[in-house]
């Protein structure tokens, strides 16, 4: 038995306005590729296969042709729901997609058989899928009058883990009456206790339960996690494993190498699991430095690019506070392929604005320098942040000129 698995796809992301479609539909071929090549017989999806629980149609026509394909090459799909799917969106097709040998799990419930699923190898059994999406609170738990909000917690977390039992123990049931020597897989979608998060990964659980104690998962051969972006080991459990998001979401994912999970069985039992590396789809950077320094690494990456598109997110290390840094950078990328998604200023230049703003009187300052240069030690990433960041500054100028043409009291 051999399945692959892959995980946080976030079909629809915007990326600093930047479309991610073709990144996407370039890795849906290349996976449709890797099936192929190494004779995967299912393919599993951890959860998060769109980014927002409303995607645009062309994320959803992205899904539905891959779940076709897929199925013309004999190879089964599970797909689980994450903490940005909708669990309505999943749920839409989820009967016209079980003819195409597709499984969807978009929450859970009590019908615990309708949560394992047959993986098939040659038309056998080959393993048992304890299916585990992301598990929202009123799905596991009932809400109790004047509960504290750390009792609530606790209590999700122990409801997580009961039934990641239930589940186990009704596999293992089936598992019996079939008298099949075959293993056990479980998924899910949830940070667990010590792994290591990255910038574009939201919590998804608020309060006491910071993160899953793998000590309550169940003894499944492997469990197949999604939610975290970086590939990663769980507590030190070779068989416990995140394969990570196969495009970088943020810039600081950058730091690691993006893959799937080929997961290999013999016997019954797991034999190894080989990381599979994605190809880069499209080339993106992270610069810091001075302004010289930046300049210089912007000429060097113009050269070795071309007319190739390169998104870069700079952090600028200046010892002054310079008003017109934005027009700085982008007289140095003019004339290139070289598109700036991200400008930030470093920790240490936050400090030397602060020092900078201390030997200025208020005197010499509006009301607007004092605003924007409070407004320039925050960072607001993303498109949402940067609308965020649009209606505080429309909240303030309405603030001052209300103030202004306040009449004087009498």
């Amino acid at each position: 038995m051999r399945i692959l698995h892959t995980s946080d796809w976030h079909l629809g992301q915007n990326f600093f306005t930047k479309s991610r479609k073709n990144e996407h539909l370039a890795f849906l071929r290349w996976l449709l590729e890797a099936v192929t090549k190494h004779n995967i017989d299912a393919v599993i999806v951890a959860g998060d296969v769109f980014d927002t629980g409303a995607p645009p149609s062309y994320a959803r026509e992205m899904y539905n042709q891959f779940v076709v394909d897929l199925n013309l090459q004999g190879c089964q799909l599970v797909v689980l729901g994450g903490n940005h799917d909708s669990v309505s969106t999943l749920n839409e097709s989820k009967q016209l997609l079980a003819c195409l040998n597709t499984h969807v799990i978009a929450n859970t419930s009590d019908e615990l058989d309708e949560q394992i699923i047959e993986l098939k190898s040659d038309g056998k059994i080959g393993a048992y899928l304890c299916a585990v999406p992301f598990v929202r609170a009123r799905d596991v738990v009932s809400s109790q009058a004047g509960e504290s909000g750390v009792a609530k917690q606790q209590a999700l977390g122990k409801a997580i883990e009961q039934h990641y039992h239930d589940l186990f123990n009704r596999a293992c049931e089936l598992r019996s009456e079939q008298s099949l020597n075959v293993p056990i897989i479980a998924t899910g979608h949830l940070t667990a206790l010590g792994v290591t998060a990255t910038e574009s990964v939201r919590d998804i659980y608020i309060g006491t339960l910071d993160g899953f104690d793998a000590k309550g998962f169940p003894a499944a051969d492997y469990i197949a996690l999604g939610h975290i972006h970086r590939p990663q080991i769980v507590a030190k459990k070779q068989h416990i494993r995140y394969s990570g998001s196969p495009i970088p979401l943020s810039f600081d994912e950058l730091k690691s190498d993006k893959q799937v999970l080929m997961v290999n069985f013999d016997d019954g039992k797991l034999e190894c699991v080989e990381p599979i590396s994605v190809p880069r789809f499209q080339e993106m950077h992270s610069l810091k430095g001075d302004l010289a320094t930046i300049e210089s690494q912007i000429k060097q990456l113009a050269a070795e690019s071309g007319e190739s598109s390169v998104w870069v997110s700079i952090e600028v290390q200046v010892q002054d506070f310079l008003s017109d840094l934005q027009n700085r950078i982008q007289l140095m990328v003019d004339g290139t392929s070289i598109e700036v998604l991200q400008l930030r200023r470093s920790r240490e230049s936050y400090s030397a604005s602060l020092k900078q703003a201390k030997n200025e009187t208020l005197a010499e300052l509006t009301p607007f320098d004092v605003f924007n240069k409070r407004l320039e030690l925050e960072e607001f990433e993303g498109e949402s942040e940067q609308e965020r960041r649009t209606r505080i500054t429309q909240t303030f100028k309405k603030i001052v000129s209300d103030i202004e043409h306040q009449e004087p009291a009498e």
